[in-house]
């Protein structure tokens, strides 16, 4: 007996005071998350996007400089940097270019106002009725795939080259376009918000106008945001012919001189309004709709 005990090894002896309970193992802190860059939809900052996107026109300024102040290309086909500021300059003192500007917007948002009156009714009667989708659809979408520049010849023929003729290329190319994409936005509504509303007793027509409206308003409104921006091309089509004031005739005047840099002028205020409309709209959406995640 005495053998067996001897062979057991004793534990070892703790101090006096000391809790013989096992401790939990220490937990290490998490370390912060470290900020992805280039990750998949990954958000940067307001501060960088700026930067980031100025940076782009600041390479794109250095490039046009280093191909024209280096003689890569003939100043007949690409106009340097400085010699557009000085023809743009030219524009406003001596050839009235303001006018020509007034006249493009007003144009553009004639007819863009005069699209979105027929197309945002027609896309959410399409989008909440489906007998009306089924009878307008095949047209709409027919129509959506014509360019609005196949229509000029025919458009002359109708309304001569005045006003009528260039509001009604904007028209056309706008119209279709704004309808579809509104039926789209009004019929996705969630099933769900309709079943509720039926039980909480609302009407056909209650429906429509407490439910689906009010939540496709973000969605239609960021559709015309989009096709504001479709109607700029289309001026600019229906200004090449036929017509005497406008940006879209100044760049055909001026294309008939050889006058590159008047066309990049031009090209260039195009640009700068349609980005500064786009930003407008942008910030009244964000206004009306702040509950939205558009």
């Amino acid at each position: 007996m005495n053998a067996v005990s001897s062979s057991v090894p004793s534990a070892p002896a703790t101090p006096q005071g000391v809790s013989t309970a096992v401790q939990p193992p220490v937990q290490p802190s998490p370390k912060p998350m470290r900020r992805r860059y280039m990750a998949p939809l990954e958000p940067v900052s307001h501060r960088a996007k700026w930067l980031l996107g100025i940076g782009f026109f600041v390479l794109f300024l250095i490039v046009w400089s280093a191909v024209t102040f280096g003689g890569m290309v003939s100043p007949t086909f690409l106009a340097s940097p400085l010699t557009m500021v000085r023809e743009g300059i030219l524009l406003f003192t001596e050839f009235n270019f303001l006018h020509d500007i007034g006249m493009t917007v007003w144009r553009v948002m004639a007819g863009f106002v005069l699209a979105s009156a027929v197309a945002v009714p027609l896309g959410i009667a399409m989008g909440a009725w489906k007998p009306v989708e089924a009878f307008f659809e095949p047209f709409v979408s027919f129509c959506r795939y014509l360019p609005a520049s196949a229509f000029i010849p025919l458009l002359i023929l109708w309304a001569g080259v005045g006003e009528t003729q260039k509001l009604l290329v904007i028209f056309i190319g706008s119209v279709f376009q704004i309808t579809l994409m509104v039926a789209v936005t009004v019929g996705g509504a969630r099933k769900d918000l309709v079943e509720a509303a039926y039980t909480l007793g609302a009407s056909n027509t209650g429906i429509v106008r407490r439910v689906l409206i009010p939540g496709a308003a973000p969605g239609i409104a960021e559709t015309l945001r989009l096709v504001l921006g479709w109607a700029w091309t289309y001026v600019i089509v229906a200004e090449l012919i036929g017509s005497s004031s406008g940006i879209g005739h100044m760049i055909t005047d001026s294309q008939a001189l050889l006058n590159t840099g008047q066309i990049i002028f031009g090209i260039i205020v195009i640009g700068l309004i349609g980005l500064v409309s786009d930003f407008i709209f942008k910030t009244i959406n964000r206004r009306m709709f702040e509950w939205s995640t558009l």
